[in-house]
C-alpha cells in the first residue's frame, strides 16, 4: 500500500476509524452505501456526477485535498449513523 493510498497514515491512532483504510475502500463503501447519485448530491464534484467510477474518483481525490476531506468526513458520518441505527 502506497503512502498516497493511506487515508490516515499517522501511526499510534488506534481509535481513529480512518487509520489503515485506503481511499479506495472509503470511496467504495460510500458508493455502496449511498449510491453514486446521492454521493454526488452530498459532495457535488464532477467525478461523482458525470460517469462516476472508483478509478476516476481516486484520481481526483488524490489531487484535491479539500474534496478528500469532505469524503473522509462523510465516511465518518456514515459510520456514526450506522452505529446509531444498530443501537436503536
Amino acid at each position: 500500500m502506497s503512502e498516497e493510498d493511506a487515508a490516515a497514515p499517522a501511526p499510534g491512532q488506534p481509535r481513529n476509524p480512518l487509520h489503515g483504510l485506503t481511499l479506495e475502500a472509503i470511496v467504495t463503501a460510500l458508493a455502496d452505501h449511498y449510491g453514486w447519485e446521492e454521493l454526488g448530491q452530498r459532495i457535488p464534484v464532477r467525478c461523482f456526477n458525470v460517469d462516476p467510477s472508483v478509478g476516476s474518483s481516486l484520481r481526483f481525490l488524490r489531487k484535491t485535498p479539500w474534496a478528500r476531506e469532505k469524503v473522509e468526513g462523510l465516511y465518518l458520518f456514515m459510520l456514526r449513523e450506522e452505529r446509531r441505527a444498530g443501537r436503536g
